[in-house]
Order: structure tokens, then C-alpha cells, then sequence
């Protein structure tokens, strides 16, 4: 598999594009486009798909990349290690230019919140400038990860060094559902966090908190399919995919819009 992050036009935001069909199609990362998947973010558009972005989109998000198009030659983005790294280290590589116009910002101004007592995410007013997030992830006593809290503001340095090496992680009894219904056949203990009652199998962690650093992850990818820049606060409580996505759905009908500078790669 090959994907290529090439530089695009200012105002045209993020878009995959499929170079496997004839002639290439063209998603538009957005919500209007996402598509509900379990574990995954999928986006669909003209009839083809493109799963697992929510990597891709959250190293975009995290570094302030708001103009690319990203080509794949298959329906599925890469895993590699289950983190955003090797996705941030191309984009250094290739550069990130300043752009001659302006970038939407969202600034939230009222408690949105989504979910129930034992899952939720809300947005608040901000404290401080920028996006701030808190993830509180609790799997229950006796579980093989254990509670863990965190909660920063997202910048490209503090999103390359504190998120973007966080890896995915699952349950050992999640996996073999997976493997059972033929999912993830390929994937190794290696490819990602595999926990059963004794910690992470045939792998170390990089961070003692790395599950909730993962999530806190997910949850930028997910805001960054807006394609604006938002001033707030995230504040989640065993949130992932789709509750994240219900609170974009809410918040973007509540926003009030600015803007900033707008960057590509």
C-alpha cells in the first residue's frame, strides 16, 4: 500500500483521493461524509470508501495541516504501528507551508454534551487559548488497564511529542471477536497494544498512560474533520468514535466562526 500527502490549493481543506479506481475519486474529509464503523472512522463518498483515517487526520489536525490531499491505492490506510507518528514524520519531511488566507476557527460558547452517566463527551467555553482536551479513561476495578487521566492543549509541539506516538490498543478478549468474525487476521501484538490480566502482550509500553493518550488522540483526529481550527475546551469520559462525532454534529450547528491563518502540506 502507498499514500502520498501532496500539497493542495488554499480554502480546499482535507480530501483523499482513491488512485486505485479509474479515474481517481475524491472524498472530502468532513462529517457529512463519515460513515458509522465500529473501532474505526470511515468516510464514504461517489460510491468508494476510505477507512482508518482517523490517524491520518489527526496528525493533519495536530500539526495545523489544513490543505492536502491525501492519495491512497487502497480502501484501508495503513495501521503501521497504531499510532500517528509515521504519518507525522512524512509531513515533516515534505514541509508544512504558510498559506495566503484564512483558516475558520470555531470558538465554542456554551456546554454541549453528548452521551450518558457511563460514556460522554462535552465542549466548553475556553479557559485558555486554543484546544484544550481532557480524556478520563476507566475500564472498571480489576481491569488490565487502569484509570488514567489527561488533559493538555493541543499544539503542534505538544501533539507531536505527548499523542502522536500513542498506539492503539484493544482488550485480548476484543481480539479474538475480531479474529472470530475474520477481522484484523493480519495484525499482530506488535501492530498494536494487546492487553490481557497481565499488561500489554509481546510489547512495552512508550507511555505509563499510553491508552488515554491514544484516545485523546482519536478525539483530535475527530475534530479535525470539521476543517476548522477550534477555542475550547474537550472534556470526555470513555467517549470514542461515534460520540465524538455526535458532539461535532451538535457543536458545529452552535459555533460561532472566525478566522486564522490557514496552513498546507
Amino acid at each position: 500500500m502507498r499514500v502520498e500527502f501532496r500539497p493542495a490549493a488554499v480554502s480546499s481543506g482535507i480530501v483523499f483521493v482513491r488512485c486505485d479506481q479509474s479515474p481517481p475519486r475524491r472524498i472530502e474529509a468532513s462529517p457529512t461524509n463519515r460513515l458509522e464503523t465500529p473501532r474505526r472512522t470511515t468516510l464514504g463518498a461517489s460510491g468508494v470508501t476510505v477507512e482508518m483515517v482517523e490517524h491520518v487526520m489527526a496528525a493533519l489536525g495536530g500539526m495545523h495541516v489544513d490543505n492536502c490531499e491525501v492519495w491512497l491505492d487502497n480502501a484501508e490506510l495503513p495501521g503501521c504501528d497504531g499510532s500517528s507518528m509515521a504519518f507525522v514524520e512524512a509531513l515533516l519531511r515534505a514541509g508544512i507551508v504558510e498559506q495566503d488566507a484564512w483558516r475558520p476557527q470555531l470558538v465554542v460558547t456554551e456546554v454541549t454534551r453528548v452521551g450518558d452517566e457511563n460514556c460522554w463527551i462535552e465542549a466548553r467555553p475556553a479557559t485558555t487559548p486554543g484546544l484544550f482536551v481532557k480524556y478520563r479513561l476507566d475500564y472498571g476495578t480489576g481491569a488490565p488497564i487502569s484509570r488514567q487521566t489527561i488533559q493538555m492543549v493541543v499544539t503542534p509541539e505538544s501533539f507531536q511529542r505527548e499523542l502522536a506516538p500513542a498506539r492503539t490498543f484493544i482488550l485480548k478478549h476484543e481480539a479474538e471477536w475480531l479474529r472470530e468474525r475474520g477481522l484484523g487476521a493480519r495484525v499482530t501484538c506488535g501492530d498494536l497494544l494487546v492487553f490481557d490480566d497481565d499488561g500489554p502482550l509481546e510489547n512495552e509500553l512508550r507511555f505509563p498512560d499510553e491508552c488515554v493518550r491514544h484516545k485523546a488522540l482519536d478525539l483530535v483526529g475527530d475534530l479535525a474533520l470539521t476543517g476548522c481550527d477550534f477555542v475550547g475546551q474537550f472534556v470526555a469520559h470513555r467517549s470514542g468514535h461515534r460520540l465524538n462525532a455526535e458532539l461535532v454534529k451538535a457543536i458545529l450547528m452552535e459555533g460561532q466562526m472566525m478566522d486564522q491563518r490557514r496552513r498546507t502540506a
